[in-house]
């Protein structure tokens, strides 16, 4: 037996998430039907995390067990022929039969994508929030840094998680601008929130970003972004940003 792990990027813009569902289009089952379209054989795909409907992933870990011979630099080439345009396989490698994609992993880095433009990119649709009214992005930044470290993230996490224990370590958290030639004025035509962290619980980069989203439009101040994570109370930070703004962007083993 062989263990492969695969660097994979995908559109999760028709798909009902990562994880297979009963009647449903997902990641992991156009995953497994490729494999077993070039092997033969029913495997099954780990991944390093569960993206739900409609989130992105640019550098997404899986991997499975496979009795397959075919070598190692053949994978990538003979997967992408049997999977749809939306989903390729950029490395593969034979690693440990240990190896499990989500619990060896040390870090990721989730992006979230707003388009603050007047009109939408339409080349960048399904892959940012279009909001085209002004946001302070002074402001937004500074309510960042509080999340930094090890916390109970329970008010950035939906009620309908089955984690019991909500306590993750943040490393980094930053807004970044980008200035387009279409942008008004010279304007900021897109930010990209980045944050990183060694585990994230159900929505939690989404719902940072939804609270993010209303400090910027001077709806909380940044000073509310402490007291909304020492509430402990998901009722007290804002909604839950679109999941197409949404990207796993990368993961560190």
């Amino acid at each position: 037996m062989r263990n492969l792990r695969f660097t994979i990027s995908y559109d999760g813009t028709a798909y009902s998430g990562f994880q297979i569902q009963p009647n449903a289009d997902t990641i992991q089952y156009r995953l497994e039907q490729a494999v077993h379209m070039l092997t033969g054989e029913t495997v099954k795909v780990v991944s390093s995390g569960r993206t739900d409907a409609g989130v992105h992933a640019k550098a997404q870990v899986i991997n499975f067990i496979t009795t397959s011979k075919i070598p190692v630099e053949r994978w990538c080439l003979a997967l992408n022929s049997r999977l749809p345009k939306d989903i390729v396989a950029h490395t593969a490698e034979e690693v440990p039969l240990s190896f499990h994609s989500r619990k060896a992993a040390k870090r990721k880095t989730y992006c979230f994508t707003i388009r603050t433009a007047r009109f939408p990119d339409v080349f960048h649709r399904n892959y940012e929030y279009h909001h085209p009214t002004h946001l302070n992005v002074e402001a937004m930044r500074e309510a960042l840094p509080c999340l930094l470290g090890e916390h109970d993230f329970t008010s950035f996490c939906t009620v309908r998680t089955d984690k019991e224990v909500k306590v993750r370590t943040l490393y980094e958290a930053r807004l970044e601008a980008e200035i387009d030639d279409l942008s008004l004025n010279g304007g900021i035509s897109r930010l990209r929130l980045y944050v990183t962290g060694n585990g994230f619980l159900y929505n939690m980069v989404r719902i940072i970003a939804g609270t993010l989203l209303q400090i910027g439009e001077g709806k909380r101040a940044s000073s509310d972004m402490q007291r909304i994570l020492e509430a402990q109370d998901r009722s007290k930070a804002g909604p839950t940003a679109e999941a197409m703004g949404l990207m796993l962007w990368k993961v560190e083993y």
